[in-house]
């Protein structure tokens, strides 16, 4: 172990454990970043996490904490410490009048829904994977599709933080609310969430179907009741059949009904569909073939009308396979927008410039199927407002979500400039990128432009992280002053270098500060807009 973190150990309580190992490799659940930090440290109680973040100060170190690492950008790569809270994943209280949960932010989402399963509750609505962690999942504004509600964080009414000095910090719409609008999307700056206190719902079955329409039908019942119809509803755009699989879902009393299977869905199919995508990136005009190859033997669908249906328990039919490796590239512009930005699309990969309007060329770039078509509405929210919600503030949000898939680690041909052409045409749309997701054209003066209160978040996360201890690279290059004008944090990390992987994708690799002693001790508390309350300590007396 390293001389300087033994010497620190040593002079803070023993009797609390520190779970740390080196010789790490951390990689996003899509093999598209790959970074080797100094400790991956897995508490188990909150005890713990104070002792990992009094350490990282006095060690002169950055934390970043992680769970699954859904997120195929580079946001939770370090060389520094990283946390994972797998271990710290316990439901604390459930009040099955007020159906209030409260439970530890490492709890995945699967353990969740399965442990209200058994209380007769529901998570109120949910996105396309259950693997992320509650407070991972939060962190990223993460959301489902239905106009009936908001992103994820909406359902939480309240937090409980481990701030940089080692305090533990509750907010809610009542206490620290500029603390709560801050880290109900944190992007993992502000401290280690710890607890979350969430609102569920009575459990529920979901009856589903799925048809395939044309495009302009999709698109002609825009303003009609697409969006209105059922609880839940999504498309998935097929661009060149110019078709799309409209999939409606509302709430049901009847008995779970499986869907029909096929070969499709089992091990022959999904080796077949990799190798076949695999193949396109050495010959990618089979794409448009590939396209109405999945549609026919992936959903059964070979003429318009065409559906299936099923019963499932209501958060596994929300779900949905990612199948491979990918690039995911997803923006949130105004639903009344969609009808636009879908025929703009339409028609450049169809090569009619002159519908498209899109100021880059085509030519010999091809895409892959489905590009997803998502909703949700935060406008009716009566909460408080996350600082950095993507979401359109007075009304319907649509979310376009163009993925790429990597087959076994392979970037596809030309993505970045199908990149660039959807981001510009999306920044035309008034649109905001996903927090999680592979933007690329973004600069720091739109992401500014873009968040009328990115001047709250920042001084909220000065504020209780002067010194940088949550504080990467990728804050810095979109989000924090520049650093030739305003200096970099003591504990910010800064990045060195990325190098190609043999497994796909890039390793990462950051620089970290110099160790020596903390000028601050673990003690002293920089309490936040004054009006903090720490956590009382063990023997009764409260920090001041």
């Amino acid at each position: 172990m390293d001389p300087h973190l033994q010497r620190e150990l040593s002079q803070i309580d023993n009797h609390v454990p520190f779970r740390a190992s080196a010789n790490h490799w951390h990689h996003t659940w899509a093999k598209t970043y790959h970074s080797f930090p100094e400790l991956y440290i897995q508490p188990h109680s909150t005890e713990e996490i104070q002792k990992i973040v009094n350490l990282a100060q006095r060690c002169r170190r950055r934390l970043v904490v992680v769970g699954c690492g859904h997120s195929p950008s580079d946001l939770t790569c370090t060389s520094s410490w990283m946390v994972n809270l797998d271990h710290y994943n316990k439901i604390l209280d459930v009040d099955k009048a007020s159906k209030v949960v409260v439970m530890q932010a490492g709890i995945r989402l699967y353990d969740l829904i399965a442990q209200l399963r058994e209380s007769g509750l529901a998570m109120p609505n949910l996105g396309s994977i259950d693997n992320q962690s509650i407070a991972g999942a939060l962190a990223t504004a993460t959301h489902g599709s239905s106009t009936r509600h908001g992103i994820l964080s909406q359902s939480v009414l309240s937090l409980k933080i481990m701030l940089a000095n080692g305090h533990e910090v509750s907010c809610s719409a009542d206490e620290n609310e500029d603390l709560f609008r801050a880290a109900l999307v944190s992007l993992g700056a502000l401290g280690i969430v710890t607890e979350v206190t969430f609102q569920a719902i009575s459990g529920f079955n979901l009856q589903w179907s799925q048809s395939l329409h044309p495009l302009e039908e999709i698109i002609g019942d825009w303003e009609k009741d697409l969006w209105t119809r059922t609880e839940f509803t999504r498309i998935w755009w097929l661009p060149y059949k110019k078709k799309a699989v409209k999939w409606r879902a509302d709430k049901t009393d009847e008995d779970v009904r499986p869907q029909p299977s096929s070969w499709w869905t089992g091990a022959l199919g999904f080796h077949t569909y990799h190798t076949l995508l695999y193949i396109s990136t050495w010959f990618p005009s089979i794409l448009p073939a590939l396209e109405k190859f999945v549609l026919n033997v992936q959903y059964g669908f070979r003429h318009d009308g065409d559906y299936t249906t099923a019963v499932q328990e209501g958060q596994s039919g929300l779900l949905m396979n990612c199948l491979y490796s990918q690039f995911v590239n997803e923006w949130a512009i105004p639903l009344s927008k969609g009808p636009e930005a879908i025929t703009r699309l339409s028609a450049w990969f169809h090569g009619d410039d002159e519908t498209a309007r899109i100021p880059y060329h085509l030519g010999g770039l091809y895409v892959h199927a489905p590009i997803e078509v998502r909703v949700t509405d935060t406008s009716t929210n009566t909460g408080p407002r996350p600082y950095l919600d993507n979401t359109v503030p007075d009304g319907p949000t649509l979310y376009l979500n163009a993925t790429l898939y990597r087959p076994y680690g392979t970037d596809p041909p030309n993505w970045t400039r199908y990149y660039e052409a959807f981001e510009w045409l999306m920044k035309e749309m008034g649109g905001r990128p996903h927090w999680a997701k592979n933007f690329r054209s973004v600069t720091k003066h739109e992401f500014h432009g873009m968040y009328p209160n990115m001047k709250d978040w920042l001084r909220v996360r000065n504020e209780v992280d002067p010194e940088g201890v949550f504080v990467g690279d990728w804050h810095r290059r979109h989000l924090l002053p520049d650093a030739v004008s305003k200096g970099m944090l003591p504990l910010e990390e800064r990045f060195a270098k990325t190098e190609h992987a043999k497994a796909g994708g890039l390793k990462w690799f950051g620089q970290l500060p110099t160790k020596s002693s903390s000028p601050h001790s673990s003690e002293e508390s920089f309490d936040m807009m004054h009006e903090v309350k720490a956590k009382e300590k063990e023997t009764g007396e409260a920090e001041e």
